[in-house]
């Protein structure tokens, strides 16, 4: 009788209990019940939200998605407005007017709109249409100091210092009054506002 090596021997034994294993199996290898991890942690991934592109400041995404929503038939107001907000992010003015200038053609609109309309026409170098348009949206910090840069703009002095008026102490408003002083050339006003700012906001 022949003699069978030892390793031989347990390579034979390994194949049988694998066999075994293979007839005795509880759940099938793949399909429903399969237990491949493969299978278990493969999730179905969540369509990504308007909201999270913006929160990004990933405006390109986010216009792509609104976009895609508008022309599938589920885009609104509120869809447009977001789009126009994205493209003047973007630096695509002309593009932000154009979305802008459709929703003032509804009478839906959102008064807010000839104010944003009118920042459109600013970044364009249309400084005219920029001021019909922001005297046509409600008061707020952004048409006051959207008007302030008009007026420096139509080297309207009076007009200049009744806007100025009305700036508060933040910001937005602070940069903006900074800006006009470099314009005008006074450097040092501007200076000791920026160290301001940058003091405040270390």
């Amino acid at each position: 009788m022949r003699t069978v090596d030892i390793p031989v021997k347990i390579v034979l034994l390994h194949n049988a209990s694998s066999s075994l294993e293979m007839l005795s199996r509880a759940k099938p290898a793949i399909g429903p019940g399969s237990t491949t991890p493969a299978k278990e942690n493969k999730k179905k991934k969540a369509l990504p939200k308007v909201e999270d592109f913006l929160a990004m400041r990933d405006y390109t995404g986010a216009i792509t998605l609104l976009e895609f929503n508008r022309n599938s038939g589920k885009g609104n107001d509120e869809t447009d407005l977001w789009i126009a907000y994205c493209a003047f992010h973007l630096g695509d003015y002309k593009r932000a007017m154009e979305e802008y200038e459709r929703l003032t053609k509804k009478d839906s609109c959102h008064p807010d709109v000839w104010t944003n309309l009118a920042c459109c026409y600013f970044f364009l170098g249309m400084y005219p249409e920029a001021d019909e348009a922001s005297q046509r949206g409600p008061k707020s910090r952004l048409q006051n100091r959207l008007l302030f840069h008009l007026s420096h703009k139509f080297t309207d002095e009076k007009r200049l210092m009744n806007y100025h008026q009305s700036l508060q102490d933040i910001i937005e408003d602070q940069l903006s009054l900074a800006s006009i002083h470099y314009l005008r050339s006074h450097y040092q006003e501007a200076i000791d506002i920026y160290k301001r700012i940058l003091l405040d906001n270390r």
